[in-house]
């Protein structure tokens, strides 16, 4: 391994490569805690930050730098998501979780997945969903925690403890209190091939203005919320109803500009749509489809959260 000197101080530094290679995943973790990258690169910055506020006498105490920091950014998510629901109240129109573009990393960096029970587990893809992500946010905040560590990352619950401050059996059972609230939120799937082809009829369907075709793609009690943080225009209120979502979306298309161009991509995994103006990203689109037909579109047009996509 190399050795650095640690900032500000001109010692060498033997173990920096190796906190530093937690970055990824710190991120990670974070983002599928915070629901945010901006709020989650803050946290990890926070947590290297009271790393090396320690002395290096303190640091070489810690037998594992590694849970260190995870235990450390657990916490200060933990925190921030305590706060975040008085923010999101005082936040313009709906908040919904920021997407992220197909190029993302989502691995979660440990390397003992395998000896997690698997009924315990979700996959790697429907960690990063955004409609995962948007159940999340009807969880408290240590549901969320010990959700993530133990099912997502694999961490056990005396690890999680820890983290959320409560026993073992607590964390257990804040853990399956979490996985009951999923269940009743997604009682179905439909195949990853299938989904793609439902989000690629829509989009179709859309550009054409086909008001049955539309209808069809759509659950009956399909709901439709925009995020614009008071930074774009877009529909205050969610739409409800199959019908009453394809005439919203055949007004999106007839009032759109001729710059605009609506593409197929995929945002936090999924099938997905965007619309690029003049070569930007304006709005992504994310979809949950279920039983061959769409029940959730969220449109984020809140340009803070559409950065990555405007970055690449």
């Amino acid at each position: 391994m190399r050795t650095r000197s640690e900032p500000g101080t001109g010692r060498p530094d033997p173990g920096l490569d190796a906190l530093m290679s937690e970055r990824r995943h710190l991120i990670n973790l974070a983002y599928r805690l915070l629901g945010s990258l901006t709020e989650a690169e803050d946290a990890v910055q926070e947590t290297y930050t009271r790393w090396y506020a320690m002395s290096r006498q303190q640091q070489d105490s810690i037998e594992n730098p590694g849970a260190w920091l995870t235990t450390v950014a657990g916490r200060i998510c933990l925190n921030l998501l305590g706060s975040a629901r008085a923010r999101r109240e005082t936040y313009v129109g709906e908040w919904i979780p920021e997407p992220m573009p197909a190029h993302a990393e989502w691995t979660s960096g440990r390397a003992d997945r395998a000896t997690a029970d698997p009924a315990d587990r979700i996959t790697l893809d429907e960690s990063v969903d955004l409609a995962f992500l948007v159940v999340l946010e009807s969880m408290t905040p240590a549901e969320r925690v010990a959700f993530i560590l133990h099912d997502v990352f694999c961490h056990s619950f005396a690890q999680v403890a820890e983290v959320v401050g409560r026993t073992p059996a607590a964390c257990r059972q804040l853990a399956s209190s979490a996985r009951r609230r999923l269940r009743a939120a997604r009682p179905s799937t439909t195949a990853a091939v299938r989904r793609a082809a439902v989000v690629r009829d829509f989009k179709q369907a859309w550009e054409a203005k086909d008001i049955d075709a539309l209808i069809g793609l759509l659950d009956p009690d399909a709901t439709a919320i925009a995020d614009g943080g008071g930074r774009a225009v877009t529909f205050p209120h969610p739409i409800e109803g199959a019908e009453q979502i394809a005439y919203a979306w055949r007004e999106i298309a007839r009032h759109k500009p001729d710059a605009m161009t609506f593409l197929e991509s995929t945002v936090n995994g999924q099938p997905g749509l965007v619309a690029q103006q003049d070569g930007v990203v304006v709005s992504v689109y994310a979809f949950e489809v279920a039983d061959d037909r769409i029940k959730h579109i969220w449109v984020v047009r809140n340009p803070e959260k559409l950065r990555r996509w405007t970055t690449g």
